[in-house]
């Protein structure tokens, strides 16, 4: 079969690689090409395939295909691997990812699974996202990479990559909204109870500033901050308390840790409004002054600027149980 209407997305098999996610993307495909097939306005349908590197010919080969076709794959994805993102990639996988990727295949990648992609030389400026808890590790290991581990998907046109292990699902519904169209899109979400794609990985994770630049100055202050729970912000003092003056210390600063001096205390307020507004039923508006906002407003607007999501809608979203009121004295 060789025809544009079909789109073969290919699976890439890779020692480790999580098979909860292979399967789960090929399971999410195959509805999606069901419902196109329903569907008589939209003759646009998907073709799921398997790759892995042949330890008999020494070439990445299909081992799976849920149709006869000669037409080889317009995406590749790479899954995310189960115990950790992979020491070494099989240099023939790798270059045949580049290989591929050079004749226009679409790449992306679930978590770890970057970690692999990476390997293939394709992130090289480019804006990527991984794990949230891998970010120092990445950051080292491909330093060409534009990391952002705030946002779930970065979909950058001929790279995808998307955050956390379970992220394979906002994967697989962007891909399906590229190849078979928004309708068909939402047909799958909703038959699986998914969300649309559109969620963020800052929902989820915590603020791990980088510890490991071993500018000890740098570390004095950021010990500081936490202390304060970063709420001593005048960067006077700051400079001061590093032994540098203001300009140098900013610049060391912002090298060192990936932030400036504001965006890095904004953070670490923005970490601790996060757990007061799920283990607490305290007002917005005293969280925010307990976290060193004396202006609810202010505080409101750094919250959606990182999170995505109001501090109501995050209260609403991810407290384990209803946050109720004291009842009124009678």
């Amino acid at each position: 079969m060789s025809d544009a209407r079909f789109h073969e997305i290919g699976i890439l098999l890779y020692p480790g690689a999580q098979q909860a996610a292979v399967l789960g993307l090929t399971d999410l495909l195959l509805t999606a090409n069901m419902f196109a097939h329903a569907n008589t306005n939209n003759v646009r349908r998907i073709v799921v395939s398997h790759w892995q590197a042949s330890e008999t010919t020494g070439a990445v080969e299909r081992v799976f295909c849920s149709a006869e076709t000669e037409q080889g794959p317009s995406v590749c994805v790479l899954p995310p691997a189960l115990l950790g993102p992979p020491e070494t990639a099989d240099p023939v996988t790798t270059e045949w990812l580049s290989s591929r990727h050079r004749d226009g295949m679409v790449l992306a990648s679930v978590c770890t699974g970057a970690f692999v992609l990476g390997e293939a030389g394709v992130f090289v400026g480019r804006p990527v996202t991984t794990h949230w808890t891998y970010e120092d590790r990445f950051r080292a290991t491909f330093p060409m990479a534009r990391i952002d581990t705030d946002r779930l998907i970065v979909d950058d046109g001929d790279i995808i990559t998307a955050g956390g292990p379970m992220s394979w699902t906002d994967l697989a519904l962007t891909l399906i909204s590229r190849f078979v169209g928004h309708k068909v899109m939402m047909q799958v979400a909703r038959s699986f109870l998914l969300d649309p794609p559109g969620r963020q990985q800052s929902y989820y994770s915590g603020f791990a500033p980088r510890l490991d630049h071993r500018d000890e100055a740098i570390l004095r202050v950021q010990r500081w901050f936490e202390e304060t729970d970063g709420k001593q912000v005048d960067v006077a003092a700051l400079a001061e308390r590093a032994g540098l003056e203001e300009r140098t210390f900013l610049r060391r600063f912002q090298k060192a840790t990936g932030y400036t001096t504001t965006e890095y205390w904004q953070r670490l307020r923005v970490a601790r409004a996060k757990a007061l507004l799920l283990d607490t039923s305290a007002a917005v508006d005293r969280i925010a002054w307990d976290v060193g906002y004396s202006d609810p407003s202010a505080f409101r607007k750094v919250f959606r600027r990182i999170l995505g999501l109001s501090p109501g809608e995050y209260r609403q979203r991810f407290s384990q149980a209803p946050i109720t009121s004291p009842r009124p004295n009678n």
